[in-house]
Formats: C-alpha cells, structure tokens, sequence
C-alpha cells in the first residue's frame, strides 16, 4: 500500500478525532444549562403597550397627561394613546407567549383603568374584567404570571395633589392595591407593588433624560422614594396578613440597577459609594432598615452647606423602620447597563456638585444600543448580583427587566449577542459564584412605547408595525433564539449574520463536517 496514501489517512483520522473533540468542547461551553426550577420569561408595562387610553371608563394617567400636553418631551412627540393595541389583542400576545414557550410573563396595571380617579370610591368593572380575561388566558396556557401594581402611569388625578412627593399616596396606594387583591388576587402567582422606585423618582422628578440644572440631587426625588418604600411596605403587610394565605402568591420588591467594571480611578470605596446611593437607597431599608450611612451623612452635610433646615434625606421613624426592613419575599432586579463610579475631584476643593460625589464615566471603547445611555458591559451585571449576595445575605433574586434597544430590524443580532452575554455572566454568578437568582427576563415582548424616546427606540423580542391600524406583530431573529433557548433550557450561542462566524466554534463545526465528508 502507498506509504503516502496511509500517512495521508491517518493525519486525517488523527486530526478528526481531535476536531471532534473540540466540537463536544464547544458544544459543552456553547449550550449552557439553566439550573432546574429557573424561569425565563419577558416583560411588558400597561401604558407602554395597552393603549385604548380613554375607553371603557379608563381615567387620565399621569403619561396621558404628559403625552397630550407636554408633547416636545417626547422625542418623537408620539403618545400611548394606541401603543400596541395590547387591550384589544391581548389573546394574539397571549399566543405569541405561547409560541415562545416563555415560562413567566410580567406586565403591569393600569391604575385608572381600575380607578378611573385614582381613588378607591369607584372601581371601573370593565378594566377589572378585562386583566381579569388576561390572566386567565394565561392560565390556560400554564404561565407564571408576575404582575405589577404599579409602572409609572399614576393617575394625574393624584399626580395634581403631589404624586408620590404626597405622603397621602401610602394610602392611596394601599387602597388601589387592595381593590387589585380582592379582585385578581387569585389569578396572580407573583405580585410587585411598585417598579423601580429609584429609578422612577430620579428620571420624573429630576428629568434625567435631560441635563440637570444645578447637579445637586433634588429633595423631591427623596420624598419620592421615602413614600414609595413605605407604600411598598404597607401593601406588602396588606397582602401577607389578609391574602397570602388564601391565594398562595409571593410579593416582592423591585429596584433598578447599574453595575460597574475595573479601570482606572475606579476603587472598592467609590464602588461601595456608587451602589449605595443607586441602589442602597432603597434596597437598604428593606433588608438592613434605614438608609446607608453613606448617604445620610452626605446628603445631611450638603443639606447644611445649603442653608436648609433639616436634610434632604428624609428620616424614618423607628415604627417605619420596622415595618419596611423585610417587607418582601424576594429582590427583583431590572439592569440594563453600567459606568465606570470615580469621585468627583472638584470635592478636594470642598465644591460638591452631587450628592453622591461620584462620576459614572463611560469607556469610550464600549460599544452601546441604540439607546445612547445603553452601553453594553455584560461584566457588570455580574459585579452587581455578587455584591448582593454580599450585601444583603444573599436574597432570592428575580431579573425582571434585561434588554436592548434598536431601531426595529427583524435580523436582530446584536440583540441576541446582547442577551446571550448579559445572560451567560447572569449563569456564571448563579452556578459558579452561588448568587440566589431564579429567573431572567428580557425587555419586553413587544416592540413599544418607551417613554420619552417614544418609538424611536425598538425593546422587542416580536415586531410591531407601528404604520398598521392594525399593529401587526410578527417575529425576529432574536423571537426564535429565545424560544430555542426555552426549549432546550441552555444558552445556545448567538447566530452569526450572513457571510460571517461567529466564532472558533462555529469555525470547528463547519471543519468537522467537512473532514467527515472526505471520509
């Protein structure tokens, strides 16, 4: 036999059986398996996609009001007045859930589609019948449902009395959520009182969608949160001592978050600082029972320099103090992004320009979403979930929100690059480093209504043509990603876009199946 023949075959053998190996390698690393028990869902928020502002006895929200008033707010000046049509096409959303396999969906009430006035002297029986057909659809299909009281869209009604800078919103607030708990109680396996907090009392009372005035933190977005906790803790106690019983769900707190990486001038002191005035401020009180020390110190001392009577921070009596610390059954979490926290150097010469005294520089070399403020740093996520588990004794944790924004394309691969990190570094902190999460959830089903970008910025896992009456949904790249990777239960590897590879993975599956040929 040829001696060149045989020596030809068995390099080819040799180096088959070695790519094979590094086939199952990849296979190994590319397929990574959620814990059993793990729920992988998406998301949706009432004003955002329902629509039928000002039909079947639905009352004005305070989005309503800033749509059809305020307008030049809006980038494109557009309103949720149709969104994506969600109350008339809620079983066509329900099926696409279906089609998806999405173990949990989130979505949120509509106050004044309950209480047209925002108060609890009448209820609107035509919003409660339709959440109610809602949530029974999706329990025909055997989804988790999460639902939150409360996304943004108060009614102006209370908004005209103060909104959340009233301390009379506790109430209102407890009497809204106990006409939702006698009503949809049954049907709800997971309740959230509020949605980021944080979050929502820094962008509407600050407006931070645009650059502040004197940089100074704003007393209002205090007493925004400080009655937000309590509101939360009330309605918390509410549901445990008189429902939880009866109807079995769980109820918890959400916050937003931004995460953070190592560079220079980046330290464990200015992290530490950076996540308590973003995220302590309100996870604090829950587990701990008042505000970090961080931030009464700071902001009292800066409330002196100004001349002010009494901080900014407002203080919780000790009765209040008892009642928020362990008001929940669980942290939730909504990330999307993260910076790079560096003290302000100005404060060497004794000028504050924040409360918090940090800078949350950017990387220029991080690549960002449509969304300018979304710039991608998968790392971070991570960083913020250890740092939970150690600051707060490791807590059941639930990602509510994760997403990324375009400009509405169907091959959407930076999307699905986007979740596949996000959610690999979400697994890492999991599996390897022992943080409690039990569930992820991609921002949002739909295509939608995103505040003040209105429908320049695309969130969706489906496509909704927005120049249709109809609001036709149909389905991304990213919609059949994610229902693959429900149905396997692992994080499948991003698809590559056509005429490239995505990676040396990619590279040695192609390679083997040629070697395999020749043979």
């Amino acid at each position: 036999m040829d001696i060149t023949f045989i020596m030809r075959y068995f390099w080819m053998i040799t180096l088959t059986f070695s790519m094979f190996e590094a086939n199952v390698q990849c296979q190994t690393n590319d397929r990574r398996a959620f814990p059993d028990g793990f729920l992988l869902g998406a998301a949706s928020a009432s004003y955002q996609v329902e629509g039928a502002w000002n039909v079947n006895g639905k009352g004005e929200s305070h989005w309503d009001f800033i749509t059809h008033n305020q307008s030049e707010r809006i980038s494109d000046r557009s309103n949720g007045d149709i969104a994506c049509d969600s109350f008339n096409k809620y079983k066509e959303d329900v099926q696409w859930i279906k089609s998806i396999g999405l173990d949990h969906y989130r979505f949120s009430l509509s106050w004044t589609r309950i209480l047209p006035s925002g108060f609890n002297d009448t209820t609107n029986p035509n919003g409660i019948r339709y959440y109610r057909d809602l949530l029974e659809e999706l329990k025909v299909i055997n989804v988790t449902t999460v639902v939150t009281l409360y996304h943004r869209d108060h009614p102006q009604a209370l908004e005209n009395l103060g909104g959340w800078r009233n301390e009379r919103m506790v109430q209102w607030f407890e009497d809204y959520a106990k006409v939702v708990f006698d009503n949809l109680g049954h049907l709800v396996d997971i309740f959230i009182p509020i949605n980021e907090i944080n979050a929502l009392c820094a962008d509407e009372l600050n407006d931070t969608y645009k650059p502040r005035g004197n940089g100074l933190d704003d007393m209002g977005e205090y007493a925004c949160i400080h009655n937000g906790l309590k509101a939360h803790a009330k309605v918390w106690h509410l549901y445990d001592k008189n429902y939880r019983a009866t109807q079995g769900g769980m109820i918890g707190f959400v916050s937003s978050s931004r995460g953070w990486v190592p560079s220079e001038g980046v330290t464990e002191e200015s992290i530490d600082r950076y996540f308590q005035f973003r995220c302590g401020i309100v996870m604090h009180p829950i587990f701990i029972g008042d505000y970090p020390e961080i931030l009464k110190t700071r902001i009292g001392n800066i409330s002196n320099l100004e001349n002010l009577p009494e901080s900014r921070l407002p203080e919780f009596t000790d009765e209040w103090k008892n009642i928020i610390k362990g008001a929940t059954d669980f942290l939730g979490l909504n990330h999307y992004t993260s910076r790079l926290p560096i003290f302000d150097t100005s404060e060497k010469l004794g000028v504050p320009t924040s409360d918090s005294g940090i800078i949350e520089a950017v990387d220029p070399n991080w690549s960002t979403a449509s969304s300018q403020w979304l710039t991608i740093v998968p790392e971070g996520i991570g960083n913020v979930l250890r740092k939970i588990r150690d600051e707060y004794d490791n807590p059941a944790l639930y990602i509510f929100e994760n997403g990324f924004s375009d400009t509405g394309e169907t091959e959407d691969y930076a999307r699905i690059k986007y979740h596949y990190d996000y959610a690999s570094e979400v697994l890492k902190a999991t599996v390897r480093d022992g943080c409690n999460v039990k569930a992820y959830t991609v921002w949002s089903l739909l295509d939608n209504f995103e505040w003040y970008y209105g429908y320049t910025q695309r969130f969706g896992i489906l496509k909704v043509d927005f120049d249709s009456p109809n609001r036709t949904r149909s389905e991304k790249l990213s919609t059949q990603w994610l229902r693959e990777v429900i149905r396997t239960r692992t994080l499948i590897e991003p698809p590559a876009p056509s005429g490239t590879r995505s990676g040396s993975c990619e590279f040695i599956h192609e390679e083997t199946e040629k070697l395999v040929e020749k043979l």
